[in-house]
Formats: C-alpha cells, sequence, structure tokens
C-alpha cells in the first residue's frame, strides 16, 4: 500500500489572476488515484485558505520542518512547480516526486531525478524568467490525469497500471 503526497498549488498572484502553474484536474486525478488498491492514502499540503480537496487527509500550514518529514515518508508526491521539488532536492529527500509543469521548463526548474511532465514546449513562456503576473493560464498547457497516473505507478511499482475509462484529463 503506497502515500502520495500533493502540493497542487503554487503561490497566490499579486494581482489576483489564476496562477499558470496551477494544475487543472487535480479533483479528477484524486477520484482516479483513489480506484487503485496499491495507493492507501492521498495527503494534501497547502497553506492558508487554498481549495482543499475532497478525499483527502489534509495537513496545512505545517513548518518546513514538518513538511520535509512528511515527504519523506510517502511513496511518491506529486506537485506543481512550487517549492516542494526545490525543497526535497534541497534535502536530498530520496522519495521521487512527479512535478507539473504547464509554462516553465523543466529544463531549468526541474531536478533530473524527478519524472517532469511536460505536454509541449510550444507552451512555455517565451522568457522563462518574467514575473508569473505576466504569464496568462492556459489550461490546455497541461499533461492529461492518465499520464499523471503512469508517471506515479512509474515511481510506486514498476509496471504501468491499467488505463482508468472516463473523461480525457
Amino acid at each position: 500500500m503506497s502515500i502520495v503526497l500533493i502540493s497542487p498549488f503554487s503561490n497566490m498572484m499579486r494581482n489576483g489572476a489564476q496562477n499558470a502553474k496551477n494544475y487543472p484536474y487535480w479533483q479528477e486525478l484524486i477520484v482516479k488515484l483513489k480506484k487503485f488498491a496499491e495507493i492507501n492514502e492521498i495527503i494534501q499540503i497547502g497553506i492558508g485558505n487554498e481549495y482543499r480537496f475532497e478525499g483527502v487527509v489534509h495537513r496545512f500550514n505545517q513548518p518546513l520542518k514538518e513538511v520535509e518529514k512528511l515527504v519523506r515518508n510517502v511513496d511518491v508526491w506529486i506537485s506543481v512547480d512550487n517549492f516542494l521539488p526545490h525543497l526535497c532536492n534541497a534535502q536530498k529527500v530520496p522519495t521521487r516526486g512527479v512535478v507539473l509543469f504547464s509554462r516553465s521548463d523543466p529544463a531549468h526548474f526541474g531536478y533530473k531525478h524527478n519524472i517532469n511532465l511536460l505536454k509541449d514546449r510550444k507552451y512555455l513562456r517565451p522568457d522563462q524568467f518574467i514575473i508569473w503576473e505576466q504569464c496568462p493560464y492556459v489550461e490546455d498547457a497541461y499533461v492529461d490525469t492518465q499520464t499523471v497516473i503512469n508517471a506515479v505507478f512509474d515511481i510506486i511499482k514498476p509496471k504501468p497500471p491499467m488505463m482508468i475509462t472516463g473523461t480525457t484529463h
């Protein structure tokens, strides 16, 4: 039985816009992951008043040391391009993660020991170092949920799971 940790959001934008890093299909992904007997629990980390997904354990407003402890005690973590991959790399956390990229380039901001998912380079922002408030949200820039599920199972189980039928995300 495996425990999955999710870090679904990046910083709130100062201008109130949707952050271009935030994956749009989390609830669908959670529902699909919970259908696998291999996955025992899903834990969501976050801060403040971020959205809390249904069907998961919530661990919000944890100090960084607690987040590090949590991530060391799960089988896999899934995150958008936020602080978590950088924390895990800096603290040499051995647990591998799945990082969901959209507009930022994993060649610049990803780590080779993780599975970095990018749908297509055509969605990358032209200047990788502009502030995020200048980068519009593009829902189509993200991989579908089955691609994420396959990546999770590449880490927790060497063979791919069966396809889940349903929506295309």
